[in-house]
């Protein structure tokens, strides 16, 4: 297993180290002269702020720990996915109905004991979560129709399903612009002696492993992979991919609905009107390079964070914008795609990764067997 892990790493990693290389160049040709020279220091001292800033001090990696935890538990949701041949492009409509989900049970029970309003809120964010993912996951397996369009098109129902509850219904009437009410006891309790690092860390963390022993060592997890691999040859194994493909994405859509949970209930503790996030869509970019593998999506995730987290201090220091970190992580999923390049110039050996893998997403599943 160590050896399969390492062989499904090693691109990714290479990967990594390209698209750093390549950022420190665009670093190089697009900053300012100074006496005419190009600042060849200057990668350097940008990487030297990330680091300092993402892991430098007990604060930094508790803020890379909460950049990275809604990019763990959606990572997951895209990667559970991926190992089934689907490909779930709407993790991010997911994520914003769990978060308002939880926004609306976190704000009714905001006076109730967090013993209460804290489970009920998080659970309001999954069940959202989940049916947002069980739409698209039943139109392919009754009707045939592609994941990909129909998850997209359901992200932006999602965000018209925001604005409407939020300048409307769940509006709160005393806020100066539109938003929902706090969600007062329902708010994740803080990790000692941090500032903002929230429980939700932990649950993240929980998501790994179970993840992984769904996958990997259960029946059901078995059966995702077949159905991601093969399914034709699935079905005649006595299997039901059509049951699959519902369960695995309303797994899909419960993961992520639990990370945008997670972010109302331990960062902004309320949802505003212009909402933005785009985790959703990182999340893509997590699971493509952590291999669709829990621990790798963790490992990619914890990347991820810690560039956000050091963003900062990055254009203080070294005065390149956090745009940069867009760019790099861009860079990365160029190499990443183009992974023949990496195996010509580094003279990697292209090895079998298994069942369920990436290449399978853009198949879709044409029977028409019942369940």
């Amino acid at each position: 297993m160590i050896q399969r892990l390492r062989d499904q790493l090693l691109i990714p990693a290479l990967a990594v180290v390209m698209g750093l290389f390549v950022g420190a160049i665009v670093m190089i040709v697009t900053s300012p002269l100074i006496d005419g020279q190009f600042q060849l220091d200057l990668p350097l001292k940008a990487y030297g702020a990330l680091i300092d800033g993402s892991v430098g001090s007990f604060n930094a990696i508790i803020q890379t720990l909460v950049e990275a935890t809604p990019l763990v538990l959606a990572g997951l949701a895209v990667g559970l996915g991926f190992k089934a041949g689907l490909f779930n492009i709407g993790a991010q409509g997911q994520f914003l109905l769990g978060a308002l989900g939880a926004a609306l049970v976190g704000g009714w029970l905001a006076g109730a004991s967090p013993w209460v309003a804290i489970p009920l809120a998080l659970l309001a964010g999954v069940i959202a979560g989940a049916i947002y993912g069980f739409i698209p996951g039943a139109l392919k397996a009754f009707t045939g129709a592609h994941e990909v369009v129909t998850t997209i098109m359901l992200n932006y129902i999602a965000l018209y399903i925001l604005a409407y509850l939020i300048t409307g219904p769940l509006r709160d009437p005393f806020a100066t612009f539109a938003r929902t009410v706090d969600v007062g006891n329902a708010a994740l309790p803080l990790l000692p002696e941090t500032r903002n690092g929230h429980i939700g860390i932990l649950l993240a963390a929980a998501a790994v492993p179970i993840v992984w022993w769904l996958l990997f060592r259960s029946t059901l997890g078995f059966q995702i992979r077949a159905v991601g691999a093969n399914p034709d040859a699935a079905r005649y194994a006595g299997m039901r991919p059509r049951a699959l493909i519902i369960l695995t994405m309303s797994v899909s859509g419960l993961l992520a609905g639990l990370a945008g949970a997670i972010q109302i209930l331990g960062l902004t503790k309320h949802m505003p009107i212009g909402y933005a996030s785009s985790i959703g869509f990182d999340a893509i970019a997590v699971a493509l390079l952590g291999r669709s593998h829990p621990l790798g999506v963790l490992l990619a995730a914890l990347l991820f964070g810690a560039m956000r987290a050091g963003s900062g201090l990055m254009q203080v220091r070294a005065g390149i914008p956090v745009q940069m970190i867009d760019v790099l992580q861009g860079v990365i999923l160029f190499f990443l795609a183009a992974d023949v390049i990496l195996r010509w110039v580094f003279r990697v050996r292209a090895r079998g990764t298994g069942i369920g893998q990436e290449s399978t997403v853009t198949r879709s599943y044409g029977g028409q067997t019942s369940i």
